[in-house]
């Protein structure tokens, strides 16, 4: 996204300049999914595809936003009238950029990202205040690449930096999850604004959810005449809006029968016992899910620390099979593109975000990507589906100012 454009677009819509423009990337995850709620590690890396937001501060008390993605022009809110609904009311709301918001009642609208993030600097004693804000992105949505933190990140980086609230990357990002969970009412994990604010370019963030540990691991596939594929199926199923909020509770619900803080604490030496204790076979496979995902991010992790990135190809596949049939979280679209990519020659695929649509990604060879993506496309052409968006996953910068 170039910033100049997104200076232009707000001098024509508030009139006078920003104070400045800041950026922060979507993600794609290479491994470690639906572990970030549980305690457990994530390898997200930042994408080049960017959320840009121009920003200029106001001392009137009024949040005034604006999304060039989106037909209900600027949102005009009051600071001193955000709230979130009671808790009783959160509920899955998914992010969609073309859906006016009503802050203070139904939280689907895009505008409740950034309204959130400032409520939730405020709510936590900072003195954020009022702006004006427009934003740009080619953060694809609805596609389990993070838009929505993407959002929250840039907004959180912007009142931080013009306000002087002088915050580590880990703090806006915790803010900005904060702002989400208890604002919006998604219950997400810490994974996505993490990567968003700390990524750092030509690495993968290896990432404790627990305590926020992290390190920049080196990921250079080009070198090894690899490369990392984006598919975006373009397709997002309604039955997962409720469904994430589910699998949260449920792995919750398992974690308290087996008597630990979280399921990350759930050694994957044990896991057969721990199982043998669940009579629920839904929580059971849920469990089985998580504790095997994060002993395939150590897996993972000693590969390429071992200088070995072919190698993580199969264990990509086995955590797309613990992600389509004990979270069952796939859908035939994403199926479809792990059987083909493989069936093509690729190293390594899976599912990767939350599920029911959405993104996988495919290791392969560089000499082999263009014949698995056209193999991937004849596919969903015969298969009648709507043809799917393939790009590389470039390992990317994360949150910055960027003029």
């Amino acid at each position: 996204m170039s910033p100049s454009d997104a200076v232009s677009a707000f001098s024509a819509l508030y009139g006078g300049e920003p104070e400045g423009v800041w950026a922060a990337p979507g993600r794609v995850n290479l491994i470690g999914e639906h572990t970030d709620y549980n305690a457990g590690f994530v390898m997200p890396l930042a994408l080049p595809h960017m959320t840009v937001a121009a920003v200029r501060r106001r001392d009137d008390g009024v949040l005034r936003v604006h999304s060039g993605d989106s037909p209900s022009g600027v949102v005009v809110l009051s600071v001193e009238s955000l709230d979130p609904p009671p808790s009783s009311q959160l509920r899955f709301a998914p992010f969609e950029q073309g859906v006016p918001p009503s802050v203070g009642g139904d939280r689907g609208g895009w505008a409740a990202y950034p309204a959130g993030v400032l409520w939730a600097l405020r709510k936590a004693g900072l003195s954020a205040g009022g702006a004006d804000i427009h934003f740009e992105s080619d953060v694809p949505t609805g596609a389990g690449l993070s838009s929505s933190a993407a959002l929250e990140v840039s907004t959180g980086l912007a009142l931080n930096d013009l306000y002087g609230l002088d915050l580590s990357r880990p703090r806006l990002a915790q803010l900005c999850q904060v702002a989400e969970n208890a604002f919006v009412g998604v219950p997400s994990g810490i994974m996505d604004q993490m990567a968003s604010a700390c990524c750092e370019a030509g690495h993968v963030l290896y990432l404790d959810t627990r305590d926020l540990t992290q390190r920049q691991v080196p990921f250079d596939l080009a070198a090894e005449g690899l490369t990392l594929l984006v598919v975006d199926t373009r397709v997002k199923h309604a039955l997962g809006d409720g469904e994430y909020a589910k699998r949260r509770a449920g792995c919750e619900e398992g974690a308290r029968l087996l008597g630990v803080p979280a399921l990350r604490d759930v050694p994957y030496t044990s896991l057969d016992d721990a199982l043998a204790r669940l009579t629920d076979p839904t929580i059971r496979r849920l469990v089985r899910h998580v504790v095997t995902e994060d002993h395939r991010v150590e897996e993972v992790i000693t590969l390429l620390d071992a200088g070995r990135p072919r190698d993580i190809g199969p264990v990509l596949v086995a955590g797309h099979a613990s992600l389509r049939d004990d979270f069952a979280v796939s859908a035939p679209e994403l199926d479809l593109v792990v059987d083909t990519a493989l069936a093509s020659g690729a190293l390594g695929a899976r599912m990767t975000g939350g599920g029911f649509g959405g993104s996988a990604i495919v290791l392969a060879e560089v000499s082999r990507a263009d014949r698995i993506q056209a193999a991937v496309e004849s596919a969903f052409a015969t298969a009648g589906h709507r043809a799917p968006r393939t790009f590389p996953a470039t390992p990317s910068a994360g949150a910055r100012r960027v003029a």
